[in-house]
């Protein structure tokens, strides 16, 4: 059983498909990602994922059921975490603050418990301390741990809201432009990352990324879109060789003039 299956699904706003009857799958254990030129439908996969959209027809599988009878805020809890195209992080929190917002899920204790700071809520003070002190140590951010977000790099933020997302001990991790604004060092810190998270931690992955060397370097399987189409699935060589990939990439001409 695959962990994350999409089958035939499309989304539709107004009269334009923005995404049109594509079905994949990613098995436990993988990293796959999805590519293609702007506007494709990348992103927009994602959303139906974490349910800020529904589709107009097909269904999304995670573990073997349905999640579009589930709300956004019910995702997290399903073991799917995520990190978003612009970055979506509290600017006058400190960044192990930001990092327990990602715990909530796994929140059990009420406003009676917490109040009176029972053994309960101590235990579990102490297990989202030390699930978010693992992911500090993970991503090197000992030195900002009590930094505010306002202060702090573009690249360090990026790697806060991946740490914020790791603190949700997620089975599949969503990675939405991971590369996008760093420095080739940065990405190659992310590769790194993506390949920890995958071997280490036994974290899935599902990415969404231009930067077609790190695509490369870390992912097992590549869909590749346009049009809200798929136009190949393989490996990075097999579809990065695809000659419906090349000409969305480069128009048929270009292509043509490259041979």
């Amino acid at each position: 059983m695959s962990l994350l299956e999409l089958k035939n699904v499309t989304l539709k706003f107004g009269g334009l498909t923005a995404v049109n009857d594509v079905s994949f799958a990613v098995e436990k254990g993988e990293v796959f990602a999805l590519v293609g030129p702007n506007g494709a439908g990348k992103s927009t996969i994602f959303n139906m994922i974490s349910r800020f959209y529904t589709p107009y027809s097909g269904d999304i599988l995670f573990e073997g059921k349905s999640i579009l009878n589930k709300a956004t805020h019910e995702i997290a809890g399903l073991g799917i975490a995520r990190t978003f195209q612009n970055i979506e992080l509290f600017e006058q929190a400190s960044v192990l603050q930001n990092m327990l917002v990602g715990r909530y899920t796994h929140r059990r204790s009420n406003f009676l418990t917490e109040m009176l700071f029972t053994p309960f809520v101590r235990r579990e003070e102490f297990a989202h301390r030390e699930a978010v002190e693992r992911a500090i140590d993970f991503l090197d951010l000992q030195p900002y741990r009590e930094k505010m977000i306002a202060g702090l790099p573009y690249g360090v933020r990026k790697v806060v809201e991946m740490g914020r997302a790791l603190a949700i001990e997620p089975k599949l991790l969503l990675l939405d432009e991971p590369a996008s604004g760093l420095s080739v060092e940065e990405t190659q810190d992310v590769a790194f990352w993506i390949e920890d998270i995958k071997k280490i931690m036994g974290i899935t992955v599902l990415m969404v990324e231009h930067d077609m060397n790190l695509v490369s370097a870390v992912s097992d399987r590549v869909l590749a879109l346009a049009d809200g189409k798929t136009l190949a699935v393989g490996s990075p060589s097999e579809v990065q060789n695809d000659p419906a990939v090349i000409e969305a990439y480069l128009g048929s001409d270009d292509h043509e003039e490259a041979a």
